[in-house]
């Protein structure tokens, strides 16, 4: 938060701030910037700027800040510890120029508006719409005005409350005059990053080339030139904050920049941070790419599951790996979006399929949900229904499943059981995953169909 004046009788902010809102005095561009931007839409800003005080009270702006930072986190304290200066008051001005803006500020006062012929219509602003403007011209005749005619608007002067940029104008109390170096920190919204995984199946579907990138989003309405840059992976608590003012969505144009290096990463109290290192621009509005590590190589497996309750006749196909050293990877995995590629015969890459992981540490299982196999079909069907009480029932199951691929495959099929229940019999063994759910492993043979058939007593 921003240190409070102590014993100093300050006066009101508004009477100078319209003022000092267009002198803009005493700003300059960081001399340094760090940037620690987290995965919930959140980034933490600290600069390093030369400001120019003068001793007792003053004012001061503080220009090319963040259109969604949180001005209720600022931090402000001198580099030089010899000097003192507090911040009495702050406002942060937000509301830019534009010419809707303009018009809306000058109803009730005079404006001329100039045709393409030249022609003047003047006289006093009383609507605006858009698309026309309402006139009151001296002699008290009313003029509509259409803005596709019009080519030119004179304004006297800027009104009072609109800036070209946001920016945060400081009531100060000093003890010197001159200048000093001040380290700001600050938070804003707009500004994410996630991860981003390629991973290529080999052509005996039995490793898996990872490599990892972060995919930094900038939406804050600034641009971070040369800022040390810092990742942090973890799911922070953060306060809900109530919104002051409409935000807008920005255009997002991508620009993709690779690292040698990438990120250094290390354990950070209970999350895991990442540092580049070397010095990253983030241009507002744009998404920057950034390796996370060195392609690594890790042993997998491909999966049959069929599970009836949720997909009726699809068998999904899952790629599983453990996120260990002893199988190739043993690395903090932060949650993102994998693709999964596998290479055709003449080289080039075709996509398997998409999924996304959470937050995964190293020693983990990995489960990439891949797609639905073509050539495996499977069907549940319900051969026989008894009930026995009130409470207890019966049903018998029979699930067929179909390979029509060239090899021999296994599949999973989880089947879900409500209450209490017990299987009565069975034509294959089953594993007990959790109180409503058994799985049956399943071999089928190339060009063959099995069929499971199970009773099941529930109450």
């Amino acid at each position: 938060m921003i240190k409070k004046g102590v014993g100093v009788k300050t006066k009101s902010l508004n009477s100078v701030f319209a003022v000092t809102m267009m002198l803009l005095c005493g700003t300059a561009l960081a001399d340094e910037v760090a940037v620690t931007i987290y995965n919930s839409n959140l980034g933490v800003v600290r600069e390093r700027r030369e400001l120019e005080f003068q001793k007792g009270q003053g004012m001061l702006s503080f220009i090319d800040v963040p259109s969604m930072i949180d001005a209720t986190s600022v931090g402000f304290e001198l580099s030089d510890k010899a000097k003192s200066a507090a911040i009495l008051e702050q406002n942060y001005a937000y509301d830019l120029v534009s010419p809707e803006k303009i018009y809306a500020k000058y109803i009730d006062k005079e404006v001329d508006l100039i045709d393409k012929d030249g022609k003047i219509f003047s006289g006093t602003l009383l609507s605006f719409s858009g698309g026309a403007v309402v006139l009151k011209e001296k002699s008290g005749k009313i003029q509509i005005v259409r803005m596709d005619q019009i080519t030119n608007t004179n304004f006297p002067e800027l009104p009072e409350g609109l800036i070209t940029r946001p920016t945060l104008f400081w009531l100060y109390e000093s003890n010197f005059s001159g200048k000093a170096l001040c380290d700001v920190s600050y938070q804003t919204g707009g500004m994410n990053w996630m991860a981003e995984y390629v991973a290529i199946l080999s052509e005996d579907e039995k490793t898996l080339d990872v490599s990892g990138w972060s995919s930094i989003t900038n939406n804050s309405g600034a641009t971070f030139k040369d800022a040390t840059l810092k990742l942090i992976a973890g799911d922070i608590s953060r306060v809900a904050q109530p919104r002051f003012r409409e935000m807008y969505e920005a255009d997002v144009q991508m620009m993709a920049k690779a690292s040698v290096a990438g990120f250094e990463e290390k354990e950070f109290f209970e999350y895991h941070l990442y540092t580049l290192p070397r010095k990253a621009t983030l241009a507002n509005n744009e998404i920057k790419q950034i390796s996370l590590f060195e392609p690594a190589r890790t042993a997998v497996t491909k999966e049959f599951h069929y599970e009836p309750e949720l997909n009726a006749q699809k068998v999904r196909v899952e790629l599983r790996f453990v996120n260990s050293k002893q199988d190739g990877l043993g690395i903090p995995l932060p949650a993102g979006r994998v693709r999964a590629f596998k290479a055709d015969t003449d080289g080039s890459m075709v996509l398997l399929g998409e999924d996304r992981i959470k937050h995964t540490p190293k020693d983990e299982k990995v489960n990439l949900k891949i797609g639905f196999a073509f050539d495996v079909s499977a069907t549940e069907k319900v051969t026989n229904y008894e009930r026995i009480s009130d409470r207890v029932e019966e049903r018998s199951y029979e699930i067929s499943l179909r390979n029509h691929k060239k090899e021999d495959i296994t599949i999973s099929v989880k089947k879900k059981l409500w209450g209490e229940w017990k299987i009565l019999n069975s034509n294959f063994e089953f594993e007990k995953e959790d109180a409503n759910t058994i799985i049956f492993k399943i071999p089928v043979k190339s060009n063959e169909t099995v069929l499971l058939n199970f009773t099941a007593r529930t109450s």
